[in-house]
């Protein structure tokens, strides 16, 4: 039987979690990306050259975010360039925070 590939380095890094999975549904309906969710790649950029959101979609972004997850993200949070950064440091930062279920 042949090995599993999911286990290596490159797999992991380019491979969507579970809550990367839901967040970049969430991404895509929120925002009506013309983009499947499994084809946002975990490391890419969200804002600007990546997948090309700007400062209103982050906003849309981040009061679904609040709305399915419990809790707030601020406007002026210092963090949110990293919070944003990338669907893996968002999805980082939900799983850090999440009340609701």
């Amino acid at each position: 039987m042949p090995a599993e590939s999911s286990n290596t380095a490159s797999g992991d890094a380019t491979q969507q979690s579970p809550l990367e999975s839901e967040l970049a549904v969430l991404l895509v309906e929120a925002l009506n990306l013309e983009v499947a969710p499994q084809d946002i790649a975990p490391e890419a950029p969200l804002y600007g050259d990546g997948l090309g959101l700007d400062s209103i979609d982050i906003l849309e972004v981040a009061l679904e975010v609040s709305r399915r997850y419990g809790f707030q993200l601020r406007s002026d949070d210092e963090r949110n360039q990293v919070i944003f950064a990338s669907l893996r440091n968002l999805a980082a930062h939900v799983a850090e925070n999440r009340t609701a279920p």
